[in-house]
């Protein structure tokens, strides 16, 4: 079955869908997006990544493109069209076109957006739980403003292929002090030795996780204590356990940070315990 993707206004085939030369997403990265996990055909914590979506717009200044009850109605009709049952849809808004000038074209360009949607694939991220996966930390070279989901994402790219090449599933970045602040694309978590659930506060230094907002108030119904703060390399890499969060996977547990074991080495109980409780708190609509 073709692939079908919705390229402003339009449901085309995925393999045809083309945005304009003069998009500005393509010729500045001005544009925000959204990422959405799709769960037995249902979207999961839909209405927390449409707020941050248009907490995203409104702070780079960008229109919606449609009302939101439209937006809706496009996001299921592409998971529709292309069979999704288990998998991720994603949106995307910028600008829109314009001939190529720095600041902000007049008000009558109308805001582009892409949907698209897929298939996870399962199996991969089975494994990843069950073994656990390796991070290694490195330098945070983003922008200030973290906590708009821009597609500007070079820095990351470039800190995921290095963790590919040094062998890791993800990378930490840590800020000029030395603190963790984020993955190149997950939250970061650590359990610290007394058995409380640590992560950073959330801020222009990194982006508001949705699976991280719902994790921390699944911790809190399971009645961990959760502590929002900053920790540093060395103390993730003599935690109790740690994991990294995202809409596509929920957790991964996280085994080897460095050159260091991660508690015995293997996925942590508490760990496993918020993955399994997610799937009750977190919303399917």
């Amino acid at each position: 079955m073709s692939r079908i993707a919705y390229v402003n206004g339009r449901y085309v085939r995925h393999a045809e869908a083309c945005v304009h030369i003069e998009d500005r997403g393509y010729q500045f990265a001005d544009g925000v997006y959204e990422v959405c996990g799709i769960r037995d055909g249902r979207f999961m914590d839909e209405e927390l990544h449409l707020a941050r979506l248009r907490r995203s717009l409104d702070e780079s200044r960008i229109g919606l493109p449609m009302p939101l009850s439209s937006l809706r109605h496009v996001l299921r009709e592409v998971v529709r069209r292309n069979r999704i049952v288990n998998g991720l849809v994603y949106f995307q808004v910028t600008r829109g076109v314009a001939p190529r000038d720095h600041p902000f074209p007049s008000a009558s360009v109308k805001p582009a957006l892409v949907v698209t949607a897929k298939r996870i694939n399962e199996a991969r991220v089975r494994n990843a739980v069950e073994k656990g996966v390796a991070i290694v930390t490195m330098p945070d070279q983003r922008w200030a403003r973290r906590d708009i989901k821009s597609v500007a994402l070079l820095p990351n790219i470039l800190a995921k292929q290095a963790a590919r090449e040094a062998g890791a599933y993800e990378a930490w970045l840590l800020d000029t002090d030395g603190y963790v602040t984020e993955g190149s694309s997950t939250n970061a978590w650590i359990v610290d030795q007394q058995g409380r659930l640590v992560t950073r506060p959330a801020g222009h230094e990194i982006l508001s996780g949705v699976t991280r907002h719902v994790l921390l108030e699944t911790a809190r119904q399971e009645g961990v204590e959760v502590v929002e703060r900053l920790f540093t390399a060395d103390e993730a890499r003599a935690a109790r356990e740690a994991f990294i969060s995202a809409s596509s996977a929920i957790i991964i547990p996280v085994v080897r940070i460095d050159d260091a074991a991660i508690g015995n080495g293997a996925p942590g109980s508490l760990t496993m315990r918020l993955r399994d409780a997610y799937l009750t708190y977190g919303k399917l609509t």
